[in-house]
């Protein structure tokens, strides 16, 4: 059930999908976004004042960060390592961040188009330290739709 028109949707809510399969245990996403290239135009008007016109661009290819809890879970290191090895016909995916309402049905789904993996880092290390160990995979894209 889509919710009502004045509700909104809660950041706590989402999941990941790459090629049909769900990955679990996402903490963080961030830097979701779509983005174009602005194209001036620069101009005089018939009574000869200076304009800049601002026209639409080519898409931006965007990058994405997912943070998770460290975890017995290999496959982000495996997808990195086809990356790193040139291997991108294995690499390449399309994916989902797929946002959830209240009732657990997906209300939108932001879809990456030719995604992998760019960089891998794990959290910091210190003896004493009581925080919970994360690794990030920073994803990037060629093109993001909203469905």
């Amino acid at each position: 059930m889509a919710l009502p028109d004045l509700d909104t949707s809660v950041g706590h809510s989402f999941g990941l999908e790459i090629d049909g399969i769900v990955i679990k245990q996402i903490s963080e996403v961030s830097g979701l976004k779509m983005e174009q290239e602005a194209i001036e135009l620069k101009q005089n008007t018939p009574d000869g004042k200076y304009v800049i016109k601002k026209l639409p661009g080519r898409p931006k290819a965007g990058e994405v960060t997912l943070t998770r809890g460290l975890t017995a879970d290999n496959s982000f290191e495996k997808w990195v390592k086809d990356a790193q090895f040139g291997k991108m016909a294995d690499a390449r995916k399309g994916g989902a961040i797929i946002v959830y309402d209240y009732e657990g049905n997906p209300l939108k789904r932001y879809k990456l188009m030719n995604a992998w993996p760019k960089s891998l880092e794990i959290g910091a290390l210190k003896a004493g330290d009581t925080s919970v160990l994360t690794e990030k995979l920073v994803i990037t894209y060629e093109q993001l739709e909203v469905e």
